[in-house]
């Protein structure tokens, strides 16, 4: 089970962070994705985070502004979101599955948490 919080509304360049919270003792062997779906658009590969933290995945929207981090003896990832934008806004997923080489991410379809809204306004 994945379970999440954070999220909000925050002004243009604020930040917010999420975090995604895992039970079931295989939070240490599983990849963390975080997908985010806006209204009317496909849900989408954010940023994933490979089993030893390192390398991870970014989508080029959001390199330099985003970061995710892992506490396995918490079985929690965070993501900071740093200089929010409007385009940000979405129900933000997290996921658990499986990050090669830090660039392709499997999602395991049935592992995801139930969704947080983040709202950014301009």
């Amino acid at each position: 089970e994945l379970v999440q919080s954070g999220g909000g509304s925050v002004q243009e360049g604020g930040s917010l962070r999420l975090s995604c919270a895992a039970s079931g003792g295989t939070f240490t062997r599983n990849a963390i994705g975080w997908y985010r779906q806006a209204p009317g658009k496909q849900r989408e590969l954010v940023v994933a985070i490979s089993v030893a933290g390192t390398p991870n995945y970014y989508v080029d929207s959001v390199k330099g502004r985003f970061t995710v981090s892992r506490d396995n003896a918490k079985e929690t990832v965070y993501l900071q979101m740093n200089n929010l934008k409007p385009e940000d806004t979405a129900v933000y997923y997290c996921n658990r599955g499986n990050l090669v080489r830090g660039s392709t991410y499997y999602p395991e379809l049935g592992f995801w948490g139930p969704g947080t809204q983040v709202a950014v306004s301009s």
